[in-house]
């Protein structure tokens, strides 16, 4: 590409001393790609504009926040009655949790269904599932923060869990404690990783654009761009599409701050945290309950192994399973569109994880959906097995069985004449 021509003095005067200018000007302007991308392709940017709005919302809660164990609690309780608009800030903040991960989870699923974690775009795909990572650690640090009677008890329960591992189980615990029990070191530690780690999210959002800049965007026939035609810049046609994208999410997003703010909490979490009480039914946040389904679906031995350690162990492979993906679909078409067989077991790995999720949330004693004979750890365990079936047998074995749709023989052809029909 030509290096762009400022006609603005001084817009000249700096990218001459620093061509930042240049590259934004490259990378969002210019930037080739593809001319097919669907509305799928809009939740990468919209979770880019949630992170920012949780990381300005954090730094003003911030503010007005006091991280000790004996006011906590008040503290969020001043920010939501006293503090001009703070109700405002931690209903965007903590409901912005919740959008955060529904576009990351739909970013992801979308990579799944169309082989966006294919050659050439490994690397991009391990950052992804990095962030999701970090997101994790993150929103699971920020929960304990309001020191609420689930915050409380989510944290001892959750950080026990490392207790499962042999020798350092232990000594892992108290460090994450800062003692013998959970209190005000917990709390200060948890609240110095939760500012923290934001800001590692956006460094790797940062190396995600990089590399997805590196390899150029995949599309809904997984065909690569091959000629000129093919590609059309990001700006003004992704550009458009994303703020029309933005505005139909602002829509739902704002709904739930201002008609709905509680609607993916727990009541329990506005009682103040009581060691000495322990809540009917302890569960963590909803973007949680698939994994936490896995973890208690485990409630057997294997080979002198604990079921606790083989269900930590089962909850940390079923993101760990993720980074080899890339080497578990022997399919050589990208795009689940051309794969008439396997995107009914995408489909039924969709419906799997929301199963997961309803196990995760119920007791394990309750019957599934008011199904009598059917109790919910049997069904979590069912969910959990075809979860690592599909990624560990289906994908291989259906990449070498089936016989994919022709695919077309570019991706203006596709737009011109029907995708899968050309």
């Amino acid at each position: 590409m030509s290096a762009p021509v400022w006609n603005n003095k001084v817009v000249k005067w700096v990218d001459d001393r620093l061509p930042i200018i240049s590259m934004v000007h490259h990378a969002a302007y210019e930037y080739p790609t593809p001319k097919n991308l669907s509305y799928m392709w809009n939740f990468g940017s919209l979770a880019g504009f949630i992170l920012v709005t949780m990381i300005l919302s954090g730094i003003f809660l911030v503010m007005n926040y006091t991280p000790h164990a004996d006011m906590a609690f008040d503290s969020v309780e001043r920010i939501m009655r006293d503090v001009n608009y703070g109700w405002l800030l931690r209903y965007l903040h903590v409901n912005g949790a919740s959008m955060f991960f529904i576009c990351v989870y739909i970013h992801i699923f979308r990579g799944l269904y169309y082989g966006s974690y294919k050659a050439p775009r490994e690397v991009l795909w391990w950052i992804g599932i990095l962030i999701l990572l970090a997101m994790m650690a993150t929103a699971f640090m920020g929960y304990v923060l309001p020191w609420g009677q689930m915050s409380f008890w989510g944290a001892t329960v959750i950080t026990n869990l490392f207790s499962a591992f042999p020798v350092i189980g232990d000594p892992l615990v108290t460090w994450l404690w800062g003692g013998f029990s959970i209190g005000n070191p917990t709390l200060n530690r948890f609240f110095s990783l939760h500012y923290l780690l934001p800001f590692v999210i956006l460094g790797l959002v940062v190396l995600h654009v990089w590399a997805l800049h590196a390899v150029r965007s995949n599309n809904p026939t997984g065909v690569e761009i091959k000629t000129p035609q093919d590609s059309i810049p990001f700006h003004p046609y992704y550009t458009i599409k994303d703020l029309f994208g933005m505005g139909v999410f602002l829509i739902i997003y704002l709904y739930f701050v201002f008609f709905a703010p509680n609607f993916f909490g727990e009541p329990d979490n506005y009682i103040m945290a009581n060691p000495l009480s322990t809540p009917a039914h302890i569960v963590p946040e909803w973007y949680f309950l698939p994994f936490y389904a896995i973890l208690r679906s485990i409630d057997f031995s294997f080979l002198g192994m604990p079921a606790k350690l083989l269900g930590v162990l089962a909850m940390f492979a079923a993101i760990i399973v993720l980074f080899v993906i890339p080497w578990l679909d022997t399919s050589k078409v990208r795009s689940s569109r051309f794969r008439p067989v396997y995107k009914w077991f995408f489909v039924l790995l969709i419906i799997d994880c929301f199963v997961l999720g309803y196990c995760g949330a119920k007791s394990p004693a309750d019957p599934f959906m008011g199904l009598q004979g059917l109790q919910v750890i049997t069904m979590g365990q069912l969910a959990t097995l075809y979860y690592f079936l599909h990624f560990l047998v289906i994908m291989p074995v259906v990449g070498k069985m089936e016989r994919p749709k022709p695919l077309p023989a570019s991706i203006s052809e596709s737009v011109l004449k029907g995708g899968a029909n050309a």
